[in-house]
């Protein structure tokens, strides 16, 4: 999943929860400038970040390692 893809998913996610930008920030612990800047595109959510959002909304993160095949 593309970055803009993430933040589409979980801005879709909180609107249908009815949950505010201000609402989700107070609820995750994220800063309301973070959140707002994450959900315009221009922020860099670190990995704990994006839990914290995804937790409050239900969603869960999962990180897919690629299998790398080393050429000899």
């Amino acid at each position: 999943m593309h970055f803009s893809e993430l933040i589409k998913t979980i801005k879709e996610r909180r609107e249908a929860l009815q949950v505010t930008q201000e609402g989700l920030a107070e609820l995750s612990g994220v800063g309301l400038r973070t959140l707002k800047q994450f959900e315009s595109g221009k922020g860099n959510p670190t990995l704990s970040t994006l839990h914290k959002i995804s937790d409050v909304l239900g969603m869960e993160i999962c990180l897919k390692i690629k299998n790398v095949t080393h050429t000899k």
